[in-house]
């Protein structure tokens, strides 16, 4: 995608929504990094069904340690892998004590040091809770930036380094959540909602979805042959 497109990209996504937010709730950094830790392979939906009353009792790496490993594997329980994210989740906030003074690090790297801890959950804590200009690539990101040609790599760091080179500086704060945001309700995996896109024009993705009674093809001749395929082919998201 050309520079003045990715320019243009983004400046759609901030007329529409100027303010992304994240769909994980949470109350200060240390409850996001155990939000985050705990959606892995699970939906935020999920995660805040189970952190609600959680972070009433723990909202701190101190009352996490005196609620126990039990009692947080009981409040998880309706999480994916929650045995081992609870063993992680008391195995960091007992490092946050220990190593931080309870806080939680501004840098990747050392947040990368803590169990459970990857590249984009930890660029997820430092975008969301300290403002970082950081871009976390999980699978709804990974898709956008291949499809639309915006920034295509074969893994999640490629993608994330195309993007720190190809995003305006203005928009790098926000754009990890327009692209997720985007991929989740608009580009889906399975049947993209084009012609409710936002960037329909600009995007790269060949096999774009067609509304309604819309053609294929701008050539009458052409149109006629490929209206009966493409309506045989067509299925409801």
């Amino acid at each position: 995608m050309k520079k003045a497109d990715v320019e243009e990209v983004f400046r759609r996504f901030e007329r529409f929504g100027p303010e992304p937010k994240g769909e994980l709730d949470f109350i200060n950094p240390y409850t996001l990094l155990v939000a985050v830790v705990l959606s892995a392979q699970a939906t935020d939906a999920s995660v805040n069904k189970a952190t609600l009353p959680l972070f009433a009792v723990a909202d701190t790496p101190q009352k996490m340690l005196a609620l126990g490993e039990d009692r947080l594997k009981e409040a998880i329980k309706t999480i994916g892998l929650f045995n081992t994210k609870a063993r992680n989740v008391i195995a960091l906030s007992r490092i946050l004590i220990e190593r931080f003074g309870g806080a939680v690090p501004r840098e990747r790297e050392l947040l990368q040091q803590l169990p459970g801890v990857g590249r984009k959950t930890a660029n997820v804590v430092l975008n969301t809770a300290f403002g970082a200009p950081t871009i976390a690539v999980d699978t709804h990101l990974f898709r956008v930036a291949n499809r639309t040609g915006l920034a295509p790599g074969k893994t999640p760091l490629e993608v994330e380094e195309g993007l720190n080179r190809k995003v305006p500086e203005w928009a790098k704060r926000r754009a990890h959540h327009w692209l997720i945001l985007h991929g989740r309700y608009v580009c889906k995996a399975r049947r993209p909602e084009c012609p409710r896109c936002i960037i329909r024009d600009l995007c790269r993705y060949k096999a774009k979805t067609l509304a309604e009674g819309e053609a294929a093809v701008s050539s009458p001749a052409s149109a006629s042959a490929a209206r009966p395929r493409s309506a045989a082919g067509r299925r409801r998201a």
